[in-house]
């Protein structure tokens, strides 16, 4: 069987061809890495301007019934009880040991519950969620639903031109548009720092929907060799690689996205896989933390680094690392001994035998642009 037999194709798949891009494994999938500008272009454009990804990959699913937010609330640490209409937020599907399966995405919607999870994992986040919650709710995946993310600062100019409504959200809202003919759910919000949308679509019109927006004059098409780096300069996390099954949410600096009615002495507090274990954490701290790394030498860390101290001790490991185009240095995401993780503390990668010197930085590295209102 050769290798294109067994990766599965997006139906944007003969687009990418036709625009030259360059084909790569990724979820499972035959993913375009880059176009002909190239990866830098393509970062730099999506800083400035607007960028279109093809993130069909991703999983899709609906979760229809009276009970579907109590019971997601069984398998992940945040509030989606008290979620707003058309309003979204980010979660995390958690195991016994409060080690993180998934991120994803949930909206609630006047029928359902859309959740969006990532296309390595969408297999077993599916059973998941029959598994859990099958008897409380139905679970419906998507297959047939494509997702393109238009980010980047001229994102709402272009998106704008096709239904002027959509500049009315603001980020992590959504809701039903019609797109210049073509029917769609979309919400403000995206995995590149910047403003943006993510728009689900019927997989017979989501080449017609690229073509659309492609014809505007601020987008181009963009591979996800830039989405890594856009994402990490952003300082977010990219499952099995900064977060996976042995990171908790309170080690990967996740705590945010544990509403306060969830941690305990909330009214609806724990209740999900491995509370007791982040419940601790929260109270207590944890030994090892997530934290970003920015080096004023050239020469880029990669994922896998070891981190040591002043002594040569190894205080730590990189879990995503480049060169970041718009910072102009060298930016890291890794975990950190508790001890070493404050802010402007100087540790050391080893990169070729050599120790290149980083500083703990706040993340994002470069200022998110999400619109507020």
């Amino acid at each position: 069987m050769s290798a294109d037999q067994t990766l599965l194709k997006t139906p944007l798949h003969a687009l990418h061809i036709e625009l030259g891009a360059k084909m790569v494994p990724f979820g499972g999938y035959d993913m375009p890495v880059q176009y002909p500008s190239g990866v830098m272009a393509e970062h730099k454009h999506t800083r400035a301007a607007a960028g279109l990804f093809d993130v069909s990959h991703m999983g899709q699913v609906r979760l229809i019934g009276e009970g579907a937010a109590a019971a997601l609330e069984t398998i992940v640490p945040v509030d989606v009880i008290d979620l707003g209409l058309f309003k979204q937020r980010y979660a995390l599907f958690t195991n016994e040991a409060g080690g993180i399966l998934d991120d994803l995405m949930i909206a609630r919607r006047p029928d359902d519950l859309f959740v969006v999870v990532n296309a390595g994992c969408k297999v077993q986040d599916i059973a998941h969620m029959q598994a859990k919650i099958g008897d409380k709710c139905q679970v419906l995946p998507l297959p047939e639903q494509a997702l393109l993310a238009l980010q980047g600062p001229q994102a709402v100019t272009a998106l704008s031109r096709l239904n002027p409504e959509v500049a009315k959200l603001t980020f992590m809202t959504g809701g039903f548009f019609n797109l210049d003919g073509i029917d769609t759910f979309l919400t403000r919000s995206g995995y590149t720092g910047e403003d943006g949308f993510e728009i689900s679509v019927h997989q017979d019109q989501a080449v017609e929907l690229a073509r659309k927006l492609l014809a505007q004059p601020e987008v181009k098409p963009i591979g996800l060799g830039a989405r890594d780096s856009l994402r990490l300069e952003a300082g977010l996390c990219l499952y099995g690689h900064d977060i996976n099954t042995e990171t908790t949410p309170v080690e990967a600096s996740l705590t945010w996205a544990i509403q306060k009615v969830r941690r305990a002495g909330g009214a609806r507090a724990g209740g999900y896989p491995g509370a007791a274990v982040v419940d601790d954490q929260l109270a207590n701290g944890a030994a090892r933390k997530r934290v970003g790394l920015v080096s004023s030498e050239r020469m880029p860390v990669r994922e896998g680094a070891k981190l040591v101290n002043a002594d040569g001790a190894e205080i730590g490991v990189v879990t995503s690392g480049t060169l970041g185009p718009t910072v102009g240095k060298p930016v890291a995401l890794a975990y950190l001994s508790k001890e070493y993780s404050a802010l402007g503390t100087e540790v050391f990668a080893i990169v070729r035998d050599k120790r290149t010197p980083m500083t703990v930085s706040s993340t994002p590295f470069t200022p998110n642009g999400y619109y507020r209102g």
